[in-house]
C-alpha cells in the first residue's frame, strides 16, 4: 500500500456540488448524467449500480452491488484507473443523490467502504469530511454502516 497511488485522495459527491475544476476531476459513477452539466466530466461506468438501483432493500441492493458491481473488479486497478482519468486532479466519484448526510442514501458510500476493506483508502464525501469513510460513510444507509463485505462466501 505504499505505492503513490493510495496517498492521493480520491472523493466522493453529488453532480450537483459545486467542485472547483482545476482542483478536482468529476467523475460519474451514475447511470446517467444531469441533463445541462457543465464539460469537463468523465465517466466511469464500471461502479454504475445494476437495474435495480431503485428497487430493492437497502440490504438487498449491498449484495447486489457486492456480488454483480464490486466482486469482479480489482480495486487497485479501479484507482489506478481513476487516477488515471483524473491525471493531476483529485477525482471526485458523482452520483445523483444530494451531498448533505442525512439526505437519500447513495451507492457512493459502498464504493467508500469496498475500498477501505480492501485497500485501506479513506474515501470522504467532499464538504462532509468529519462525518465519516468507509462504512462511516454519510451517504451509506443508516442500517449499512459499520458492516462489513469481507464475509465468508461474500
Amino acid at each position: 500500500m505504499n505505492a503513490p497511488i493510495f496517498r492521493q485522495p480520491i472523493m466522493t459527491s453529488s453532480w450537483f456540488h459545486k467542485l472547483d475544476p482545476a482542483k478536482f476531476q468529476r467523475i460519474g459513477v451514475s447511470r446517467g448524467v444531469p441533463r445541462n452539466t457543465a464539460a469537463g466530466f468523465r465517466k466511469y461506468p464500471k461502479l454504475n449500480p445494476g437495474g435495480w438501483f431503485n428497487s430493492v432493500t437497502p440490504d438487498r441492493y449491498l449484495k447486489l452491488y457486492n456480488a454483480e458491481i464490486l466482486a469482479p473488479l480489482n480495486p487497485t486497478k479501479v484507482v489506478e484507473e481513476l487516477r488515471e482519468m483524473a491525471g493531476d486532479k483529485i477525482p471526485v466519484l458523482l452520483c445523483w443523490e444530494p451531498a448533505t448526510p442525512g439526505d437519500q442514501w447513495c451507492h457512493r458510500g459502498i464504493v467508500s467502504a469496498w475500498l477501505y476493506d480492501r485497500l485501506g483508502l479513506d474515501v470522504y464525501e467532499y464538504g462532509h469530511e468529519k462525518e465519516g469513510f468507509g462504512w462511516s460513510h454519510p451517504k451509506l444507509h443508516p442500517t449499512l454502516r459499520k458492516a462489513s463485505m469481507l464475509e465468508p462466501n461474500s
